[in-house]
């Protein structure tokens, strides 16, 4: 019996009638002495009973009322609880249903099943009520005003400022904006700094290393007008420029090489998606192209070019590189989380919005409505994302092997076809030649009446076909995404896929692409046209980025809440500035590297990092950069910065140290922990990120999460810390190996002091600091046992540790 057929036998043996869907009455509309009677009898008593004592007169939880038809159509915080007609967009029966693990109404005690089938069929006669006809229906609660939203600063479109006009003209209009404000606010800004740390605040900013005696020495001996500006020409033009701000962008991309939560299984080939970022920030790959490329790099038409197709290929791993519950019994709920994540990520990693949080209901606070949301999600459910829902899951993943590989699996595919067919001849051959007794069949089990000789060079065939094919050469793939089933999707109300509304077709959000959108091209996700949309129409993809650059630079952004460019974030100190560099930015080709010497040719960079009382008691938090902020080194560069001063990092670039197999289990309470950190001497942004187990001195020094994006990294000054730089295995073999290397290369302990400064903090040792190094030496090497060499190591070693546990090696000024 079908499901109709079913309901018909209930709801009549209700004495009711199953009515058309055509036929279904719309709010406002009088009810039948019929439709009244049902209600009267059958549903007040059950909303009485059970639902009036919180959503009635003297309690409204949740905002909501059903003791009226007004509060019933109106809804409450969740929207509308009942669509009349269409009982399987009704949130109501969702909650008495049980459907959703998270909404049971009544909460104590389930309904009986004859109550729900009561509750279905009046929505299904369209929700009749005594009020119907009469009651005004006022819009639900979750209805926004989009012409109110669009004047919120950030919806605006991008206007060309005009630079201000000073007394005392700048060079740099940057310069312009700032002193500006500052003049405005009565700030005196403080000199520029000296040229050792300029020097070594502009090379650990774009390449997260300190700068080397001999870089240092240069640049003081260049005397010319362009020095500092040829010196971070030559910085970015540094293959360890692209492993800096590659790894800034990895933060945004929530990269990890596993997928953590409830499986955490190895994302083993994640690690192109990590290099194809460094690659793209080393050739200045224009932003505009680096967001397409991310987002729909496989829907582009790359020719006959085969490396090309590869890396845009290999880009759309940022959509699938966020974790997932891989083991989720419900698997239409896997893949609207999966897009979820999605939705989240590219919202406030490009636009700067948490769309994520309109899954449930309309935004709370930014005009993104519950429509919105399920317009976009429908493109990317159009995507496909995983090969596989099945316990494990397993992420998709695009073929990229090179013509040399599609070679040798060709040849490899002749090989396995050569075989087969000699060995079919071979049977066949034999069978042949098998001449059974008068009278008998020949058997199913023939290969047993085939001579010895025969049988045994069968059994070296198949032997070896076995051995071929588990040897097959495999194809390299990469993380990635590639066209789905398109279609659009329903809105989930309350976020649950178990009570659908209305289909929304495929678009952008209103409040920024306007309600007058073109229809996604037929049989498209929309994934193409979404990056374009972006690159093109959108004014918080410019703005978004460039204050990430911003406070990529200055460690924090024009607009500090650098993820969130909604309502609730912090508006711009500087509007004005961020427009023109916004602009200035897509003027350039988005053009990253032209945005660096833009931002780094300012006095406002360029400034000392002292102490002034005056502008302190005006601007404590230095919004207004009178002053260049002192800054800690992250996780990643204090470690490469300990590595490099002890000439033990390997500067090897690009590849894999992870030490599990694509999709294998890393560490979790099952499997064994193959991390090997500390014998690891390349660059940060290569030791694997193990999410549910983060190496822990990148947790140490805060370290990303991997989980979520972060474009915003917290800095904390703990006691961990400082006794992580006093006691850990890996400063003590590092400088042990300083402290061979100084003994190696300098004669003199002065000449050594001289160095070690140097190395460690850019600049030589005061004569007070030699001084008190000399008197360590002697006075750590009087405590030893025996004067021996190894001796004089251990005491160069704890001086060693001592200069690079200061706050000086691990701040930046």
């Amino acid at each position: 019996m079908s499901k109709f057929a079913t309901a018909f036998v209930i709801l009549t043996l209700l004495g009711g009638s199953v009515p058309a869907a055509e036929d279904a009455k719309k709010p406002g509309t009088p009810a039948t002495d019929e439709g009244i009677r049902f209600f009267e009898t059958k549903i007040r008593p059950l909303l009485v009973e059970h639902c009036n004592d919180c959503h009635g007169e003297d309690l409204q939880e949740s905002a909501l009322r059903l003791d009226s038809l007004q509060g019933i159509l109106t809804g409450g915080k969740a929207g509308p609880v009942i669509v009349p007609g269409k009982p399987k967009s009704s949130l109501l029966l969702t909650a008495v249903g049980y459907q959703d693990n998270d909404l049971k109404m009544p909460p104590d005690d389930k309904l009986s099943d004859r109550q729900i089938q009561d509750l279905t069929r009046w929505i299904e006669m369209g929700a009749p009520h005594p009020d119907s006809g009469t009651v005004k229906v006022t819009q639900p609660r979750n209805q926004i005003d989009i012409e109110a939203g669009r004047k919120h600063w950030a919806f605006q479109p991008l206007a060309q400022p005009a630079v201000p006009t000073l007394d005392t003209p700048t060079k740099n209009p940057i310069d312009a904006f700032i002193n500006a404000r500052l003049q405005k606010n009565d700030l005196r800004p403080l000199a520029a700094a000296d040229k050792r740390t300029l020097i070594r605040r502009a090379t650990f900013d774009l390449t997260g290393l300190p700068p080397t005696p001999a870089e240092i020495d240069a640049f003081l001996a260049d005397d010319s007008d362009d020095a500092f500006a040829r010196l971070v020409d030559r910085l970015l033009s540094s293959p360890h420029y692209g492993e800096r701000w590659g790894r800034h962008w990895l933060d945004v991309a929530r990269y990890a090489d596993s997928n953590g939560l409830d499986e955490n299984v190895a994302h083993g080939n994640a690690w192109r998606y990590r290099d194809y970022v460094v690659n793209a920030f080393n050739n200045d790959k224009p932003y505009d192209k680096f967001v397409i490329e991310q987002l729909a790099g496989d829907l582009l038409d790359s020719g006959d070019d085969w490396k090309l197709r590869h890396e845009r290929l290999i880009a759309t791993g940022y959509l699938v590189l966020g974790p997932k519950v891989l083991a989720e019994v419900d698997k239409a709920k896997m893949e609207m989380d999966i897009v979820d994540e999605q939705l989240d990520t590219v919202g406030r990693s490009l636009m700067g919005l948490t769309l994520g949080c309109a899954r449930c209901h309309t935004h709370k606070f930014d005009p993104i409505g519950h429509d919105d949301y399920y317009a976009l999600a429908g493109i990317f459910k159009s995507t496909r994302t995983m090969e596989t829902f099945k316990t494990v899951a397993k992420w998709y993943e695009n073929e990229i092997s090179t013509p040399e590989e599609l070679a040798r699996q060709k040849e490899h595919e002749q090989s396995v076809a050569e075989k087969k067919q000699t060995i079919e001849t071979l049977v066949a051959t034999a069978k042949s030649e098998l001449k059974p007794p008068m009278g008998e069949t020949v058997p199913k089990d023939v290969e047993k009446r085939f001579p010895e000789k025969t049988q045994a060079e069968l059994k070296k065939l198949r032997e070896e076909l076995k051995t071929l094919e588990t040897n097959a050469p495999k194809p390299s793939t990469a993380m990635g995404v590639t066209e789905g089933e398109v279609a659009d999707t329903s809105i989930h109300l309350r976020g649950s896929h178990l009570t659908l509304g209305d289909v929304v077709p495929r678009r952008f959000p209103r409040v920024l692409a306007g309600d007058e959108q073109p229809p996604i091209p037929e049989g498209r996700s929309g994934r193409l046209a979404f990056a374009r949309w972006l690159t093109d129409r959108n004014p918080l993809t410019a703005r978004v980025m460039v204050n990430r650059i911003w406070r990529w630079h200055f460690g924090r952004g024009l607009v500090e809440t650098v993820d969130n460019f909604g309502l609730q974030g912090e508006p711009p100190t500087h509007p004005e500035l961020l427009d023109w560099l916004a602009i200035r930015f897509i003027e350039s080709g988005w053009s990253i590297k032209t945005m660096h010497r833009l931002i780094m040719s300012s006095d406002a960079y360029q400034r000392q990092s002292g102490f002034d009382d005056h502008n302190v008691a005006v601007d404590v938090g230095n919004q207004f950069y009178w002053r260049f902020d002192v800054q800690r080194l992250d996780a990643e560069a204090i470690r490469d910065a300990l590595l490099a001063v002890t000439g033990t990092l390997d500067p090897t670039i690009g590849g894999s140290l992870l030490q599990h197999k694509n999709h294998e289990f890393v560490f979790n309470h099952t499997s064994q922990d193959k991390s090997e950190y500390l014998s690891i001497r390349r660059r940060s942004i290569y030791v694997p990120v193990i999410r549910n187990h983060l190496y822990d001195m990148f947790q140490l020094f805060d370290y990303t999460d991997a989980s979520v994006l972060n474009g915003n990294r917290e800095t904390s000054t703990i006691a961990p810390q400082a006794l992580f730089l006093m006691n850990s295995e890996l400063v003590d073999e590092l400088t042990t190996a300083m402290a061979k290397r100084l003994l190696d290369e300098e004669p003199t302990d002065t000449d050594r002091i001289g160095r070690l400064f140097t190395l460690a903090y850019g600049r030589p040792a005061t004569d007070a600091e030699a001084t008190r190094s000399r008197q360590f030496l002697t006075q750590f090497q009087s405590l030893l046992p025996e004067q021996t060499d190894e001796a004089t190591t251990h005491a160069w070693q704890a001086l060693c540790q001592a200069i690079v546990s200061s706050s000086e090696f691990i701040y930046v000024r």
